[in-house]
C-alpha cells in the first residue's frame, strides 16, 4: 500500500454517504458529518470528524465532498476554518442543529411544530443555495441576509434554542470585543424583535401591521411595474394610461404612465417590447397608510367616433374615445402583507365601455367595488415590486430591475422630503368637468377640451404640456370625446412644466369644440367657447391649489383665441356670483372686446402645484422678495411665524437664504437680529416637529452645503445669550423655551459660521468667539442656579434636556478641561434635589457625546456624576435614569480602555499610548471605588421579579470585566477596617451564589450567561487569593465566611448553564472555543483552597460533604480525579480526631442519595470512586479496612441509586418498584430509618398510583410494625397524609392501620383486613376502652366477612418472566421473576407491559431456560409464561364443608411457591392412546417472598425440576375431575338459581366421552398385565387409580340427580340420555372396581343448604423408582397449632367422653357399615400419633390446622391444646397392637408481656391470629443475604418429613374396620360382584373422609412399615380398568 502523505488542499470536507465502522481503523461517519483531513493514500482518507475531535480514523475519499477551508495553525497542531460566507456557515450549523430536534418532535407526535421546523428548515435550505451563487445584487443580498437572520432568530426562539445577537449589519456580536453592556442591550432587543415577530404569527391583524412597519419606516418608497403583456382586441391604435388610484378620494395620487399601442397589438415603439417598466415614486409612509389603493388602467382608444361605423364614407379620425379600464387592488402588495417579487406575475382584466355614456372614471369607481366582468381572457400581465428609498436610491440597489431607461412616474404632489438641490416647478392640471348646453345642434355636442400654455401675447408655448410618464411633452392636449353627453366628466390629468422664468406671463387656454363623425363635417366645425386661467395671480403668489370654476367665453373663433381680447377679463368665477337663466348670455362690458360669457355652460378644473420656487403664501413671498419692500421687513419677518409649516418647509432652503442675506446685509445693526433669530427658531422648531422629522438631513445638508453666513455667528450667539440672561435674572422670556428646543442647529450655524469666517480671515477673532461661547455657558449655570419655580423650571429642564445636543460642535472650540469645568458646574448648580431624573438624563446624554471621550473632561464630569450616583444608588431613588447614566459610563470607559489598549499594543507605541491607557484605569478605578458595593447591595436588595435587577447585575459585570489584577488589589485594601472587608466579601459570595443559583436572565440568553460566568470566575478567584491571605490564620479565621466560598464555588461550578454534557455539539464547540471548560478552572481553586485549610478542615465536615459530592459528581474526568481526593482527606481529617469518620459516612450516604436521584452520577463515577479511595486507602494502613468497607458501602449505593433513576421516570413503573425495593432493603440492613422511611413511602406512592392496593397495604404494614401500641414519641420521620399532628407511635400506628385497612378493602384482601381489625379492636377493648372505635371497627370488620362471601373476587394469575442477555440493568440481568397479574389481565396484555421499557427486545417463544447464547449476549430476550400456585393449604380444609369463596382465596394467595407442567413424550408411540406416554416435566418455583406482599413480583430463589409419570399423570387428573364435580355440585347445592351449562357438560363429558373415550384410555394404558409385569413398583397406584375411577360413580350419582331437578323440559332428551350413559358407565365401574357410597348430610348451620368437599390427599401420591422428589414433596414436621377463631371452628373437639359411639353420628357421620370402630386417636388408646392429620381432622379440631403464618413463611411456636380429632385417622394395615393414649399438652398461661407481644405481631389466614417469630413476614421484605439462609427453613423441614417416613401410611386399624383402600379412601366400599343399587344420597362425611380411611373387603393386603415395625398385609391388585384422560374435559 502507498504511504500516507499530508493533505496540502484537501483538509476539509463534508460526508455524503454514511460510513460504518467495519474495522477497529475505520471512522464511522454521518451524512452532513464534516472532517478535518490530515493524510491521504490511494482513495482512502485518515483524519478525525469536527463532531467528536477524539475519534480519528480512514475513510474513502469517494464519500467526502471537498470544500474550502482556511489552515491555522498553532504549533504542530492545525485546525481548519472554512472559507464559506459567515451566514452560510450559520446556516450550515443552524440546520444541523434543527435537524436533531426536528426528528425528535416527529417521535414525540408535535406534528404542528414538525411541519413548521420542516418548513424553515426548506426556506433555509434554499437561502443558502441563493447565496453560494454567489449572483445576488448587493440589494438583495442584503435584504437576503436580514431574511435569513430573522427566520433563525425566529426558530431558534420556537425551538427554545439560544438567542443569537447580532449587529446592525447581521452580524454575530463577538462577546471578546463587545461590552457587557452592548451585550446586554443587544439581548433585550434582539428577544423583543423576535416576540413581536411571534405576536405576529399569532395574529394575523398584528402580522399586517408588522409588515407594514418595516416600510413605513422609510421616508420614501417606490413601486416598481413591468408590464409583461397586453391582450385586447381593439381594432385601432390605443393609448394605456396606468397609474395609482385611491378609491376614497376617488383620484389619481400619480402620474400616468403612457403606453402608446399599435393596432397590430404590440407597442408603437417596437423598441419597448418587454421593456414596459415603470417605477412609482415619492410614495411616503401616508400613502403607505392608504385605506386602499389600486393600480388603474384607462384605454383609450385613438381613431373613428364608432367603431361599427363602416368605411363607406370618408370619416374623421385622431380621435380619442372611451374602450375600457383595468384596476388591481394593490393594498396588500404596497403595505407588505403579501410577498411582492419582480418575477410573480398578475393578470388584470379589461373592463369595456358598453355605452356612450361610460365615463371612465365612473367605470373606475364601479370596477374598485368588485363587480365581476366576463372578460373574455383579455387584460394585462404585471409584475410588481416595492423598493425602498428615492429614484437614486433604487438605481444604486436595484440595478438589475430599474435603469435609466426605466420610465419614472412621480407622486401628484411633494413627496414627504423635499431634498436640497431638488429643484421642481410642476404644475398638475385636471380636467374635472363640464356642462355644454347644445344650442342650434338637435342632439349634444362631441365636446373636445384642447389644452394649451400661452404667452401673454397669446403664442402657444411648445413642449410645455406633458400627457404623463413615458413619452414627450406637447403643445397641445386633446381630451377623451364622449358622444352626445351634456354633462361631461373628464378626469383627465397632465402635467404643465413651465420654466420658473416665465410661469409669470403664462396662462393656460381651454378651447372647446363639437367633433362629428363625418370627416367633412367635423373640419367645419370651430371653437365654441374658450376659458383660460392665469398661473400667477395678482398678489404675485401661484395659483392656488383645489377646483376652479372657469368662466366659459363665447365670440368669434379668432378673438377666442387672442389674447389681448381676454387675458383682461376674469377668468374664474366668483363663488357668490348666481347662475343665470339657461341658455341667457351677457356681454362683457369692455369696449374693447367682443366676447360673451356664456352662462348657460360650465366648466372646472383642479390643479396642484408641486414646485420649490412658487408659493401660493403672500406672506412668505413678501419674506422671499423682502428687498422689493424694504420698510416690510419687519412685518414680514413676523408674519413669517403665522405661515403654514408645510409651505414654509416646501421652500426651506429660499427662507433660510432670506433670513440669512438680512441678517448680513444689516451687520452693522440689530434692528433684526432678534427678528430673525426668531424666524430662525421657528423654522428649526418645524424641521423638529415629529411632521417634518424627515427634513433634518436637509437643514444638515443646507448648513454643509449652502450656508454662507459669515458673519451670523456673533449675531446669533448674541441675541441667545441675551435670552438665557433675562430667564436667569428672572425676567419672562416666552421664547427661551422654543430656542433651547432649536439649540442644536442654532450652534450648528453658529459654528459653522464661525468656521466659515475662520476660513475666510485665517482665524481671526477666536478669543473672542471663545470668550462669547464661555459667557453663554456662565449665563446658562447661573440659570441653573435659581430655585424658582414656574417658567425658571421650565427652562432649567429644557436646557438640561438640549444643552448636550451642542456639545458635538462645541467641543473642538473649547478647550476639554474649560468645556469640562462648564458642564461639572451646569450639573452641580442645580439644587440637589431638584429635577434630578432630567439631570441623569442630560448627564446620560453629554457622556454619550464627543466631549466625554476627552480624559480631562471626563475627569470633572466623573467627579460630579460618580457622587450623584452612589447617593440615588444607595436611597434607591431614580433607578431607571441611574442605571441608564451608569451603562453609559461603562460603555464610554470600555471603548475607550479597548481602543488605548489596542493602539499600545500596535508597534512603536509610545508613552503617551501608555499614558492614555493609564488614565482610563484611573477612572475605571473611581468608578469600582464608588459604585461597585452599592450595586452589590441593590441588587440583594430587589426582588426578583423587579425588572431592573437584570440591568444592574449587567453594570455589575461590566466594572468586573473592566477590572484588572491592580484594580482588585487597590479596592481591597481601600476598605478601612477588617471587618468591613469581610461584610463586603460575604455579601458578594451570597449575591453571586444568588444570581448563579436563579439567574436574572433568561435561559436562551447564553452569551450574556457565559459572560457574567467568566467575569464572577475571575472574581471568585481573586477574592479566594483574598481569604488565603487575609483570612486564614488562626487569629484571623473566619469560619462563615470560607464556608459561604465553598458554597458559592460548588454552586458555580453545578450550575446549568455549564453541563456542556448537555447541549448539543455546536453549542459545547461554541463555549469551548470561546470560553473553555470553567468548571475545570473552579475545581482546581475548590480542591486547593481546601487543602489551604489545613487543621482547620474538620470544622467543614460534615457541612462540606454536600458540597464537594456536588462537584464531584459533574460528569467531568479530569475533573472528578482531581477532587475526589477530597473525600479521603474528610476521612482521615475525622479519622485522626475521633477515631472514625462516622460523620462523614452518614453525610455522604444521605447526600448521595439526593444527589443520584436528583440526576447526578454515573456508572463512571462509581467507578472512579471506588478506585481513588482504595487506592488512597492502600496508603494508610490505620484506615485499609474500614476504608474498603466504606468504599464498598458508598458502591453498593450507588449501584442500586443508579438502578433506580434509570427506570424512575418510565411509564412502566414495575421496574422502579423493583429498585425501589432494593433501596428499601439497602437501607434497612444499614441501619440508615430516615431514608427507610423515605422510600417506603415512595413505594407506597407508586402502588396506588397504579391501583395496587394490596401492595401499597403490605409496604405500609412495614412501617407500622416498627411502632409499638405506646405513647412514646414518634422517632422515624412522618410522611405523606400522617402529619405531625401524630405524635405517638400509638396514633401514628392507628392511622397506619386504618390507611392499610383501607388499602386491603380496596384491593379484595378481606382476609388480611380483618386480622387487622381485630388487633385495632383489641387495642380498642382492652386498651384504650374507646368503645366507639370499637363499634366501628367490629363492624367494618363484619363487613368484610360479607364481603368474603358475596362479592365476586376473580384469582389473579401468575406468570413467570425472564430477562436473559447482557442488555438489560443489573437487577434484571439473567434472573426470573414470578408477577402476580391484575383481575382478568391476559398474558398478551401482560406481555405488551413487559415489553414496553424494552421496544428492541425480543420476546422468547420457547419455555425452557436459554443457553448461553442467549444469557451472554449483547441484546435483550424476554421469556415470559404462565405459572400455576402450588396449593399448600388444601389440606387444611379437607373434611370441611368451606364455601368456594373462601377456599379460592388460599389458593391464589400467601404462595411462594409455583409450577409449570411442560408435557412430552417418551418411549414408543401409541397412535391410539396417547396417555400411555404422556410424561409431565413439572418445574417448580421458589420465590423469595410469598405472594402477594410489598411487590406485585419477585425474584425466583431456587428451581427445582420433577418427572411425573404418565400413570401419576392420570391419578392428578382424576382427582382434579373428581374436584371439579365436587365444587360444581357445592355449587348448585349453595345457590339453586345457578344455570346448569357448566354441570350439563361435565357431566356429559364424563359419561358419554365420545371424543377424548373417558377413563377407558387409563385402563388399556395402565391396567393391562403388561404394564404390571413392567411396572411392578406401580402397583400401588394403579390401586389408587382405580379407586378414584370408583369414586367418580357416586359423584356423578349426586350431579346426575341434581341435573334432573334443575333441567328444563326442552333439554329433558339430553338428561335422559345421560342418564341412559351413566347406567352403563356405573355398571361397568361397580363390577370391576367395587361399590362406593357416600349419605348426604345437612349443615348444621340452619338455612345452609347441604354441600360435599372434595379434598383428597394427593400429595400422598407415591412418586415411583430413582426419580427425584421435589423438596416441597417433604412434609415438614407441623408445629404445634393454633385454635381457630370460634366463628369457623363451632364443630368442637371432643373429649374422650364425648366420642361418639359406634355407629351414630354428631353432625358429619361414618357409615356404620362394615364394623368400623369410630374412636378420636385422642380418646383411644389404642390409637397412636398421627404425625400429619388429615384435612378433615384439622378441621375437626382447629387447633391442627396450619395457619397463613405457615403458608406465608410467617409462623411461629405455638402453645395450643393437644390435638383431637372427630374421625380416625389413617388406619395402619399392620397387625393390631395395644394402644397408647398420649393425653392433652395443656396449654401455658401467658404473661401480660406474651399477651402483647402476641397482639402486637399476630397476623391472619383464615380469620385467625398468626405470628411471626419464627418466619419472617412476606412484608418484612430484606432479602436474605444468603441464598443458605434463605432456604433453610425449607431444608430443615425437608428433613423432618423425612423422619417421618415410616409413620406416614397413617394410624393403626380398629379390629373390626375395614381393610385399607390402596388411595387411603375410607367408607362403604362393596363387593365389585354384585351390582348394588344407584345411591340416593351422599354421607354426611366429606368425600376426603373416606379417601383417608382403608377399604377391608379389597382381598389382597399389602403391608407398610409401621412404628413397631411391622407389615401389614396388602390388597390383592383389582382389575386393571379402562380409563381415558379427562384432563381436557
Amino acid at each position: 500500500m502507498a504511504p500516507w502523505l499530508p493533505t496540502k488542499e484537501e483538509k476539509y470536507g463534508v460526508a455524503v454517504w454514511n460510513f460504518p465502522r467495519t474495522s477497529e481503523h475505520h471512522l464511522a461517519l454521518h451524512i452532513g458529518e464534516t472532517v478535518h483531513i490530515l493524510q491521504a493514500s490511494e482513495g482512502w482518507y485518515r483524519g478525525y470528524s469536527l463532531r467528536n475531535r477524539a475519534a480519528w480514523g480512514i475513510f474513502p475519499a469517494s464519500l467526502i465532498h471537498l470544500k474550502g477551508a482556511l489552515v491555522e495553525r498553532r504549533g504542530v497542531e492545525e485546525s481548519v476554518v472554512p472559507t464559506e460566507m459567515p451566514m452560510v456557515q450559520e446556516i450550515t450549523i443552524t440546520l444541523r442543529e434543527w435537524a436533531t430536534i426536528w426528528k425528535q418532535l416527529y417521535v414525540a407526535g408535535h406534528m404542528e411544530l414538525y411541519d413548521r421546523v420542516r418548513q424553515m428548515m426548506c426556506e433555509l435550505m434554499e437561502r443558502r443555495s441563493q447565496l453560494l451563487s454567489g449572483t445576488l445584487p448587493k440589494d438583495e443580498l442584503l435584504q437576503l441576509k436580514k431574511e435569513v437572520t430573522g427566520k433563525i432568530d425566529y426558530g431558534n426562539k420556537i425551538l427554545k434554542l439560544d438567542l443569537v445577537v447580532r449587529d446592525e449589519d447581521e452580524n454575530i456580536l463577538d462577546p471578546d470585543r463587545t461590552s457587557v453592556i452592548s451585550l446586554f442591550h443587544a439581548h433585550k432587543k434582539a428577544a423583543q424583535t423576535i416576540m413581536q415577530r411571534i405576536q405576529e404569527e399569532m395574529s394575523p391583524q398584528q402580522s399586517a401591521l408588522g409588515c407594514g412597519a418595516r416600510p413605513a419606516a422609510s421616508p420614501c418608497h417606490s413601486l416598481y411595474l413591468c408590464v409583461r403583456n397586453f391582450v385586447c382586441s381593439i381594432g385601432e391604435e390605443a393609448q394605456l394610461l396606468l397609474a395609482l388610484y385611491d378609491p376614497v378620494q376617488q383620484r389619481l395620487v400619480s402620474e400616468n404612465y403612457v403606453i402608446r399601442w399599435a393596432s397590430t397589438g404590440v407597442p408603437q415603439d417596437i423598441e419597448l417590447l418587454n421593456n414596459l417598466r415603470v417605477i412609482f415614486t415619492d410614495l411616503g409612509s401616508k400613502d403607505l397608510q392608504r385605506e386602499r389603493l389600486f393600480l388603474v388602467c384607462q384605454i383609450i382608444r385613438v381613431g373613428r367616433m364608432d367603431l361599427r361605423e363602416s368605411h363607406s364614407r370618408k370619416l374623421s379620425t385622431g380621435l380619442r374615445r372611451p374602450f375600457g379600464i383595468s384596476v388591481m387592488d394593490i393594498t396588500d402588495i404596497i403595505k407588505g402583507k403579501c410577498e411582492s417579487d419582480e418575477d410573480k406575475q398578475h393578470f388584470i382584466p379589461v373592463h369595456l365601455a358598453t355605452a356612450d355614456n361610460d365615463f371612465l372614471h365612473n367605470m373606475i369607481r364601479k370596477a374598485v367595488e368588485g363587480k365581476d366582468i366576463n372578460h373574455k381572457g383579455q387584460g394585462f400581465w404585471v409584475s410588481l415590486k416595492v423598493l425602498w428609498g428615492d429614484v437614486s436610491h433604487v438605481w444604486k440597489q436595484h440595478p438589475h430591475l430599474v435603469d435609466r431607461s426605466t420610465v419614472v412616474a412621480r407622486k401628484l404632489g411633494y413627496p414627504e422630503v423635499i431634498m436640497p438641490g431638488d429643484v421642481r416647478n410642476d404644475i398638475y392640471l385636471t380636467l374635472v368637468q363640464g356642462e355644454f348646453d347644445k344650442g342650434s345642434k338637435k342632439t349634444q355636442k362631441n365636446v373636445e377640451v384642447t389644452v394649451c400654455v400661452c404667452d401673454e401675447e397669446g403664442h402657444v408655448l411648445q413642449n410645455m404640456i406633458y400627457p404623463g410618464a413615458g413619452v414627450g411633452p406637447t403643445g397641445e392636449y386633446r381630451s377623451v370625446v364622449y358622444y352626445q353627453q351634456r354633462h361631461q366628466r373628464w378626469m383627465e390629468t397632465v402635467k404643465i412644466a413651465v420654466p420658473i422664468e416665465d410661469v409669470h406671463r403664462t396662462h393656460l387656454r381651454f378651447t372647446f369644440r363639437h367633433r362629428s363623425s363625418s370627416d367633412s363635417k367635423d373640419k367645419s366645425e370651430r371653437i365654441f367657447s374658450m376659458a383660460f386661467v392665469k398661473l400667477v395671480q395678482a398678489d404675485g403668489t401661484t395659483l392656488h391649489d383645489g377646483e376652479h370654476d372657469l368662466v366659459l367665453y363665447k365670440g368669434d373663433s379668432r378673438k377666442l383665441e387672442d389674447a389681448s381680447a381676454y387675458l383682461a377679463l376674469p377668468s374664474v368665477r366668483s363663488p357668490p356670483e348666481p347662475r343665470l337663466l339657461s341658455g341667457s348670455s351677457f356681454r362683457v362690458s369692455s369696449g374693447t372686446s367682443s366676447l360673451t360669457v356664456s352662462a348657460r355652460d360650465s366648466f372646472q378644473i383642479s390643479t396642484v402645484i408641486c414646485s420649490t420656487k412658487l408659493t401660493q403664501n403672500v406672506n412668505l413671498l413678501g419674506l422671499l422678495k423682502w428687498r422689493s419692500k424694504p420698510s416690510l421687513l419687519s412685518e414680514n419677518l413676523q408674519k413669517l411665524m403665522t405661515v403654514d409649516g408645510g409651505e414654509v418647509i416646501k421652500f426651506l432652503q429660499d427662507t433660510l437664504d432670506a433670513l440669512f442675506s438680512i441678517m448680513m446685509e444689516h451687520s452693522d445693526t440689530d434692528v433684526y437680529d432678534t427678528l430673525v433669530f426668531d424666524a430662525l427658531v421657528f423654522i428649526v422648531g418645524l424641521v423638529a416637529d415629529r411632521k417634518f422629522q424627515h427634513f433634518n438631513t436637509i437643514l444638515e445638508a443646507y448648513i454643509r452645503q449652502h450656508f454662507s453666513a459669515t458673519l451670523s455667528y456673533k449675531k446669533l450667539l448674541s441675541v441667545l445669550t441675551q435670552y438665557v440672561e433675562q430667564v436667569s435674572r428672572g425676567e419672562p422670556c416666552d421664547l427661551l423655551l422654543r430656542t433651547f428646543k432649536a439649540l442644536e442647529y442654532i450652534f450648528k450655524f453658529i459654528v459653522r459660521s464661525r468656521h466659515l469666517f475662520a476660513q475666510l480671515y485665517e482665524g481671526k477673532e477666536a478669543a473672542e468667539f471663545q470668550s462669547s461661547l464661555q459667557r453663554f455657558f456662565l449665563c446658562l449655570n447661573q440659570l441653573m442656579q435659581s430655585p424658582m419655580e414656574g417658567p425658571t423650571l421650565l427652562s432649567q429642564g429644557a436646557a438640561l434636556k438640549y444643552l448636550p445636543s451642542i456639545l458635538e460642535d462645541v467641543c473642538g472650540i473649547l478647550d476639554s478641561s474649560v468645556l469640562g469645568a462648564l458642564l461639572r458646574d451646569f450639573i452641580g448648580n442645580l439644587p440637589p434635589q431638584r429635577l434630578l431624573r432630567q439631570k441623569l438624563q442630560s448627564l446620560s446624554d453629554i457622556v454619550h457625546s464627543k466631549a466625554f471621550q476627552s480624559y480631562e473632561c471626563r475627569e470633572l464630569l466623573l467627579q460630579a456624576a460618580v457622587p450623584l450616583l452612589q447617593d440615588l444608588v444607595e436611597k434607591g431613588e431614580e433607578e431607571e435614569a441611574c442605571i441608564e447614566l451608569l451603562s453609559s459610563i461603562l460603555e464610554v470607559l470600555y471603548e475607550a480602555q479597548k481602543r488605548t489598549e489596542e493602539l499600545e499594543a500596535q508597534p512603536g507605541a509610545g508613552e503617551t499610548q501608555h499614558q492614555d491607557l493609564v488614565q482610563v484605569k484611573q477612572h475605571v478605578r473611581l468608578v469600582l471605588e464608588r459604585l461597585l458595593h452599592p450595586l452589590t447591595r441593590r441588587v440583594i436588595v430587589l426582588d426578583r421579579e423587579n425588572s431592573l435587577r437584570s440591568h444592574y447585575v449587567a453594570c455589575m459585570a461590566a466594572i468586573l470585566s473592566q477590572m484588572d489584577m491592580e484594580h482588585y488589589r487597590s479596592y481591597i485594601k481601600a476598605f478601612p477596617s477588617r471587618a468591613e472587608l469581610m461584610d463586603f466579601l460575604m455579601e458578594t459570595f451570597i449575591l453571586f451564589k444568588d444570581l448563579i443559583g436563579k439567574t436574572v436572565y433568561p435561559s436562551d440568553w447564553m452569551v450574556m450567561n457565559m459572560v457574567q460566568n467568566r467575569e464572577f470566575l475571575r472574581t471568585i478567584n481573586q477574592f479566594a487569593s483574598t481569604l488565603a491571605e487575609m483570612f486564614l490564620s488562626d487569629d484571623s479565621f473566619e469560619l462563615q465566611l470560607w464556608n459561604n466560598y465553598f458554597h458559592l464555588a460548588v454552586a458555580f461550578l453545578t450550575q446549568d448553564s455549564l453541563q456542556l454534557e448537555n447541549f448539543s455539539q455546536a453549542k459545547r464547540s461554541s463555549i469551548l472555543a470561546k470560553y473553555g471548560d470553567m468548571r475545570a478552572t473552579i475545581g482546581v481553586s475548590i480542591r486547593d483552597m481546601w487543602y489551604n485549610l489545613g487543621p482547620r478542615k474538620i470544622e467543614f465536615i460534615p457541612g462540606m460533604v454536600g458540597p464537594i459530592l456536588e462537584m464531584t459528581l459533574v460528569p467531568e474526568p479530569e475533573l472528578r480525579k482531581a477532587t475526589i481526593p477530597i473525600f479521603f482527606d474528610m476521612m482521615l481529617c475525622e479519622y485522626q480526631l475521633t477515631r472514625s469518620f462516622a460523620r462523614f459516612e452518614d453525610e455522604i450516604l444521605r447526600q448521595l442519595d439526593t444527589e443520584v436521584e436528583g440526576g447526578r452520577g454515573d456508572e463512571q463515577y462509581k467507578q472512579l470512586f471506588e478506585s481513588i479511595l482504595l487506592s488512597c486507602c492502600q496508603g494508610h494502613p490505620e484506615l485499609a479496612e474500614l476504608g474498603q468497607s466504606f468504599v464498598a458501602l458508598v458502591t453498593g449505593l450507588l449501584e442500586r441509586l443508579l438502578d433506580y433513576r434509570a427506570v424512575r421516570n418510565d411509564e412502566n413503573k414495575t421496574y422502579s418498584m423493583s429498585c425501589t425495593v432494593n433501596l428499601l432493603n439497602f437501607y434497612k440492613e444499614i441501619g440508615r430509618q430516615a431514608m427507610y422511611m423515605r422510600y417506603l413511602y415512595k413505594l407506597r406512592d407508586l402502588h396506588i398510583s397504579y391501583e395496587n392496593y394490596t401492595e401499597g397495604a403490605y409496604t405500609l404494614l412495614l412501617h407500622a410494625r416498627l411502632l409499638k401500641w405506646s405513647n412514646e414519641a414518634t422517632t422515624a420521620p412522618v410522611q405523606g397524609t400522617h402529619g405531625p399532628a401524630l405524635r405517638t407511635q400509638r396514633q401514628l400506628k392507628e392511622a397506619l392501620y386504618n390507611q392499610i385497612i383501607h388499602y386491603f378493602d380496596q384491593g379484595k384482601m378481606w382476609e388480611e383486613a380483618i386480622h387487622i381489625c381485630k388487633e385495632l379492636a383489641e387495642q380498642y377493648e382492652s386498651e384504650v376502652f374507646d368503645y366507639e372505635l370499637l363499634s366501628d371497627i367490629l363492624q367494618r370488620e363484619a363487613g368484610f366477612y360479607e364481603k368474603i362471601l358475596k362479592v365476586l373476587r376473580p384469582s389473579p394469575d401468575y406468570f413467570a418472566v425472564g430477562y436473559y442477555g447482557q442488555g438489560f440493568p443489573p437487577f434484571l440481568r439473567n434472573k426470573v421473576f414470578i408477577y402476580r397479574g391484575k383481575e382478568y389481565e391476559r398474558r398478551e396484555d401482560f406481555e405488551l407491559q413487559l415489553l414496553s421499557p424494552f421496544p428492541s427486545a425480543e420476546r422468547l417463544k420457547s419455555t425452557c431456560p436459554p443457553g448461553q447464547d442467549i444469557t451472554g449476549s449483547p441484546g435483550q430476550f424476554i421469556q415470559c409464561f404462565t405459572v400455576q400456585p402450588a396449593e399448600d393449604t388444601r389440606s387444611r380444609f379437607k373434611g370441611r364443608s368451606i364455601p368456594e369463596q373462601i377456599t379460592n382465596f388460599y389458593r391464589a394467595n400467601h404462595v411462594q411457591r409455583f409450577y409449570y407442567s411442560r408435557p412430552f413424550k417418551k418411549g414408543p408411540k401409541d397412535p391410539h392412546n396417547e396417555f400411555a406416554n404422556m410424561w409431565i416435566e413439572r418445574t417448580t418455583f421458589l420465590t423469595a417472598y410469598p405472594l402477594p406482599g410489598i411487590l406485585r413480583w419477585f425474584a425466583v430463589t431456587s428451581t427445582t425440576t420433577t418427572i411425573i409419570s404418565p400413570l401419576e399423570n392420570a391419578i392428578e387428573t382424576m382427582v382434579k375431575t373428581n374436584e371439579k364435580i365436587m365444587s360444581e355440585i357445592n355449587r348448585h347445592q349453595q345457590d339453586s338459581g345457578l344455570p346448569i351449562n357448566l354441570l350439563s357438560m361435565l357431566i356429559s363429558g364424563i359419561v358419554d366421552p365420545a371424543v377424548m373415550g373417558g377413563f377407558t384410555k387409563y385402563e388399556m394404558a395402565f391396567f393391562q398385565e403388561s404394564y404390571l409385569r413392567e411396572h411392578p413398583e406401580d402397583e400401588e397406584n394403579i390401586e389408587k387409580l382405580k379407586d378414584l375411577i370408583a369414586w367418580q360413580v357416586p359423584l356423578l350419582a349426586e350431579g346426575i340427580r341434581l341435573h334432573g331437578q334443575k333441567v328444563t323440559e326442552d333439554l329433558r332428551p339430553f338428561h335422559e340420555r345421560m342418564e341412559q350413559c351413566f347406567v352403563q358407565l356405573r355398571a361397568k365401574v361397580e363390577s370391576q372396581y367395587g361399590v362406593r357410597e357416600m349419605v348426604c348430610f345437612e349443615d348444621q348451620r340452619s338455612g345452609r343448604p347441604r354441600s360435599m368437599a372434595w379434598g383428597p390427599d394427593w400429595d400422598r401420591l407415591s412418586h415411583c423408582g430413582d426419580r427425584q422428589v421435589p423438596w416441597w414433596e417433604h412434609r415438614p414436621e407441623p408445629p404445634p397449632p393454633s385454635p381457630l377463631p370460634a366463628a369457623l371452628s363451632r364443630p368442637q373437639p371432643l373429649c374422650p367422653d364425648q366420642c361418639p359411639a359406634p355407629g351414630t353420628s354428631r353432625g358429619s357421620i361414618l357409615p356404620p357399615h362394615g364394623g368400623m370402630e369410630q374412636r378420636h386417636p385422642v380418646c383411644s388408646p389404642q390409637a397412636p400419633l398421627a404425625p400429619e392429620p388429615s384435612m378433615l381432622t384439622l378441621l375437626a379440631c382447629p387447633s391442627q390446622a396450619p395457619t397463613a403464618e405457615k403458608v406465608l413463611g410467617l409462623a411461629g411456636p405455638r402453645h395450643s391444646p393437644a390435638p383431637c380429632s372427630l374421625l380416625p385417622a389413617r388406619p395402619s394395615p399392620a397387625p393390631m397392637l395395644p394402644s397408647t393414649e398420649i393425653p392433652p399438652t395443656p396449654k401455658p398461661t401467658e404473661s401480660e408481656e406474651r399477651r402483647t407481644e402476641h397482639r402486637e405481631n399476630c397476623s391472619s389466614t383464615f380469620f385467625g391470629h398468626r405470628r411471626h417469630d419464627r418466619c419472617q413476614s412476606i412484608s418484612e421484605l430484606p432479602e436474605p443475604k444468603d441464598e443458605k439462609q434463605r432456604l433453610s427453613h425449607v431444608s430443615d423441614s425437608s428433613s423432618a418429613g423425612k423422619l417421618l417416613g415410616p409413620s406416614r401410611a397413617g394410624a393403626q386399624l380398629s379390629p373390626t374396620g375395614p381393610s385399607p383402600s390402596p388411595t387411603g379412601f375410607g367408607g362403604r366400599v362393596k363387593s365389585a360382584s354384585k351390582a348394588p343399587p344407584l345411591p340416593r344420597k351422599i354421607s354426611s362425611a366429606v368425600y376426603e373422609t373416606f379417601l383417608e380411611l382403608s377399604d377391608a373387603a379389597g382381598g389382597k393386603v399389602t403391608t407398610s412399615p409401621t412404628a413397631g415395625g411391622n407389615k401389614g398385609p396388602k390388597s390383592p391388585p383389582l382389575p386393571t380398568p379402562k380409563f381415558k384422560r379427562l384432563s381436557q374435559l
